[in-house]
């Protein structure tokens, strides 16, 4: 270990993190610090201590960031009295199963989960067990419990983080009153802690080992672990914040709400927690952090809810509404509260999800381009698209978690208004007919996603001027092939589908909508809207449906049976996340869906979202002001007269002539913007490839080259 720390020590004087030795004076101020963020107070200046208040705790929960949410609950008194008179006299639990196998949702930590909220219970003022004897005497007796019988998880994660995370906090809080031995032990237990690993799981493993330290009051030690935490607040690396501000974990893998929430979190703990010391975060390591959350995290929340598609593995229960409050809590305590551009940036993460507000002020088109994902905002409405694609894994299957998740990130398409469109669905949804996916139709168990399975294509990216935006993925992935395209605009999505063929005598379906069903499903027949009762199915060219302030047109899919159903579903949370106990969970669900057949050849398909409208809108929308130029395998375009612009996704090159006469010749596969402005045209290019160099187009016998450089991936615009 000394020569470790020496090694470590050099290695840090090169780098621009490091600062001056670390006195005793600072260490019990570090101690201090973790006092006051961690001792329960009624302060509650964002008013979100009352917003968790008002949610129901969960009774079984896994996730990391949800099990630190659930420690800022108020004490609850009937739960104290529990723990204090059914608390064996080994110091054991009556409701724990210490012998647990499951590698997530592992019941043993539960214990130390209880002996960190008695520890905190010990020392807040809120409660008469201020100090009490009696709720020390239960905290020494569960810690023996723990010392004596060393548990130990199938799970290395929990072994060298999830508990010493836990139980680091308490021995930190409760160091005063730890015996020798206790002290000797406590340490033992945070030694299973080892410098190592990328991204989040290096800050874990080096946050435990700051704590180990602090035990120790080994000033040396505090500063190399707190220097291997801000090491990595960095973007551009393989693991951790990406350069377009998405987080990425077990390989280039989006993963906003796992790893990437931790690692907010934490950092927004470790500011708090060396604040006032010369290990403080400095303003550029706040910058990123918060400027990770302006860029990234904003984008993906909603109305208190994250993104289906940020959650990774992690689909628990009510997951989009506790992991955005974790985000929330982060936000409001990054920095201590001393950093303006931390306060200004939470302040509208507040705002725009927990405030009182007509209409969602931060409107605009980003496209994540190092995760293959889409996001889409209005005034009133969201949609995502999440991809994948051979250079970005979509989804993983770990520790019995997201066993249902095949095809999570085959274009999943999701749309929110009150956000509660897809909240806690997993258990009821049919994992085939996600939106936006095209896969196929089987009453088999889902295929188990395994080793992190990639899409076999590379031309998978988006385009955006900041307001508008294309994205685009072909396909050939498990099966099946097809060219996908998203169009975005003002008040609608078009999304189109062509080349879709298979490999399986399975009948292939694309999914255009599946969510909780609020109010009736309509469809229009002969100009009258008529509720959709059971299942119905059409091969007539156009159809349109309108459910929940949306609206759905689908055309020219004569080849294709349209299916719209509303059913009573039934599912186990067990099913999709093995860390639940088995019960029974029930509700109505509204689907409309394509049929392709069995092995279709060169299927298509095109239809419209109209989210936030009438049926009145969706009844007298005229489809012909979206002119669908061409929908094949070789190209997707669409000129959309009210706003003069050309959609392209060219995956071949090809020749346009626009309907002003001048002909536009693509040379580079790719995905173009192109729209009139100031007597000229101004495009918006994107090689989603990631491959080539330049993008190359001739428009009035002019060649353009634009070079790529740095910006592979990303949208550039260049005045034709």
């Amino acid at each position: 270990m000394v020569i470790y720390k020496i090694i470590v020590s050099i290695a840090l004087l090169l780098t621009p993190w490091t600062v001056k030795a670390v006195s005793h004076e600072e260490l019990l101020k570090i101690k201090r610090n973790f006092s006051m963020i961690l001792i329960p107070t009624d302060s509650d200046p964002f008013h979100l201590k009352s917003i968790l208040s008002s949610i129901e705790p969960e009774e079984e929960v896994s996730d990391q960031a949800v099990v630190e949410l659930h420690q800022r609950y108020p004490f609850d008194r009937e739960k104290i009295v529990f723990y204090i008179s059914s608390l064996s006299d080994r110091g054991a639990w009556p409701d724990i199963n210490y012998e647990d196998k499951k590698r997530s949702g592992w019941e043993p930590k539960i214990h130390a989960e209880r002996i960190l909220e008695l520890v905190k219970l010990y020392y807040s003022r809120q409660t008469s067990y201020f100090r009490s004897e009696e709720v020390k005497k239960t905290i020494h007796k569960a810690l023996d419990y723990w010392f004596t019988t060393k548990p130990v998880c199938l799970n290395w994660w929990y072994n060298q983080i999830g508990v010493p995370k836990t139980l680091g906090t308490a021995f930190i809080l409760f160091e005063q009153e730890l015996t020798s031995k206790e002290k000797k032990a406590a340490i033992s237990v945070m030694g299973n802690a080892k410098f190592g690993m990328t991204g989040q799981n290096k800050v874990w493993l080096a946050g435990n080992i700051m704590m180990r330290a602090l035990l120790q009051n080994d000033a040396e030690l505090v500063k190399i672990a707190r220097d291997t935490i801000v090491s990595e607040i960095v973007t551009g690396k393989i693991e951790g914040i990406k350069d377009d501000w998405s987080f990425h974990q077990h390989g280039a893998q989006q993963q906003f709400g796992n790893y990437g929430l931790s690692f907010v979190s934490g950092m927004s703990f470790f500011s708090g927690v060396f604040a006032g010391t010369s290990l403080a975060f400095d303003e550029r390591q706040l910058g990123i952090i918060s400027t990770l959350i302006d860029k990234g995290y904003r984008w993906i929340m909603w109305k208190g809810k994250m993104d289906v598609s940020s959650l990774g593995r992690q689909l628990f229960h009510h997951a989009p509404i506790h992991k955005a409050l974790s985000l929330a809590f982060s936000a409001s305590e990054l920095g201590g509260g001393e950093s303006k551009q931390c306060i200004s940036v939470a302040c509208n993460l507040l705002k725009e999800n927990y405030g009182v507000m007509k209409q969602n002020p931060l409107v605009g088109h980003k496209h994540f381009w190092q995760s293959d994902y889409t996001i889409h905002r209005r005034p009133q409405w969201m949609a995502s698209v999440k991809m994948a694609s051979d250079r970005v894994v979509g989804v993983e299957m770990m520790n019995g978690d997201n066993m249902k998740g095949f095809y999570m990130a085959d274009g999943a398409t999701y749309i929110y208004q009150d956000g509660d469109e897809y909240l806690d669905i997993f258990p009821l949804w049919d994992w085939r007919k996600l939106p936006g996916v095209t896969a196929f139709q089987s009453d088999d168990p889902m295929p188990i996603i395994q080793n992190h399975p990639r899409n076999a294509a590379s031309f998978v990216g988006g385009v955006s001027n900041g307001m508008y935006g294309i994205s685009a993925m072909e396909v050939n992935r498990a099966g099946i092939k097809a060219c996908k395209s998203w169009i975005f605009i003002d008040d609608y999505m078009l999304c189109l589908g062509a080349g879709i063929q298979s490999d399986s005598n399975l009948v292939v379906t694309t999914a255009i909508e599946q969510c909780h069903r609020t109010g009736d499903l309509s469809i229009l027949q002969d100009g009258v809207w008529n509720k959709v009762a059971g299942q119905w199915k059409s091969v007539n060219a156009e159809q349109r449906f309108f459910h929940h302030n949306t609206g759905y047109i689908i055309w020219n899919v004569a080849t294709s049976s349209c299916v719209a159903e509303v059913a009573q579903r039934s599912g186990y949370w067990h099913d999709v996340m093995q860390m639940y106990r088995s019960g029974m969970v029930t509700g109505e669900v509204s689907s409309i869906y394509l049929e392709h057949g069995v092995f279709p050849k060169n299927k298509k398909y095109q239809y419209l979202i109209l989210p936030d409208t009438s049926p009145a809108t969706v009844k007298n929308f005229n489809i012909s002001s979206i002119q669908i130029l061409r929908n094949d395998e070789e190209a997707q375009i669409v000129y959309i007269d009210r706003k003069k612009m050309y959609c392209i996704t060219a995956y071949q090159a090809l020749s346009l002539m626009l309907n002003t006469g001048c002909t536009l010749d693509i040379c580079t596969p790719g995905i173009y913007m192109l729209y009139e402005e100031n007597n000229g045209y101004s495009m918006w290019c994107v090689e989603p490839t990631q491959k080539r160099n330049l993008i190359k187009v001739r428009f009035r016998n002019r060649e353009i080259c634009v070079p790529l450089l740095e910006k592979k991936g990303q949208s550039i615009n260049v005045k034709l």
